[in-house]
């Protein structure tokens, strides 16, 4: 049955939302104490966003949208277990949230939903401007691998100076591409995010 494009809208704007309120979140907590901080909140209005942009994805039978939350929303999962608030989460609803976006790709592939050999043609986007876009997705992914890699050595849930800069270069080029693309929420969305991320980064050199 095809769900209704208003409710498909509504999902990917909600988990749209989602990801600016977890900025919001951070920046308000770093900024009452002078310092950058990881609240639990962060990750975890994270790990929502994602959870909706993964239902959004197959819905709009969009493949490289679920395919770029992959490995943010398990370095999500991670951030929350090093926090120590994974466990607290009830041991069904914990199986459950692992194991959706692999089932949901998996249905989705094993049933034609996805055209792999459109993923890099778009007779609407020129050439250049699509491999812009999808290098300035890749470099805004790695600020999560980056952050995952960190945390990991410190054995602890950590938003260091290098995932603001990676978050920052991203950003810009993102902020580039929806110039070029005229789009609008695009734009919005990440010129928020820019303030944010330098923000972060002058906060974190006065504190060093």
């Amino acid at each position: 049955m095809e769900v209704n494009k208003w409710i498909v809208i509504a999902i990917g704007a909600i988990a749209q939302l989602l990801f600016s309120s977890r900025l919001i979140v951070q920046w308000i907590s770093s900024e009452k104490n002078r310092k950058v901080l990881t609240p639990v909140l962060f990750w975890e209005l994270s790990l929502l966003a994602s959870f909706l942009l993964f239902c959004y994805g197959y819905l709009r039978h969009d493949f490289a949208i679920m395919l770029g939350q992959t490995f943010t929303y398990y370095i999500y999962i991670r951030n929350m277990h090093l926090q120590q608030e994974w466990r607290k989460i009830h041991r069904f609803f914990r199986l459950f949230i692992l194991t959706f976006p692999v089932m949901l790709i998996v249905y989705g592939y094993r049933h034609d939903m996805y055209d792999l050999d459109k993923l890099l043609a778009d007779e609407h986007i020129p050439r250049p401007l699509l491999l812009l876009g999808i290098s300035s997705q890749i470099l805004f992914t790695c600020r999560f691998i980056y952050q995952w890699l960190y945390s990991e050595s410190k054995k602890e849930s950590l938003l260091p100076f290098g995932f603001w800069a990676i978050s920052l270069m991203g950003s810009l080029l993102i902020l580039l591409y929806a110039i070029l693309r005229e789009d609008v929420v695009l734009f919005c969305g990440h010129l928020l995010g820019s303030v944010v991320y330098t923000r972060n980064m002058i906060l974190l050199r006065r504190t060093s």
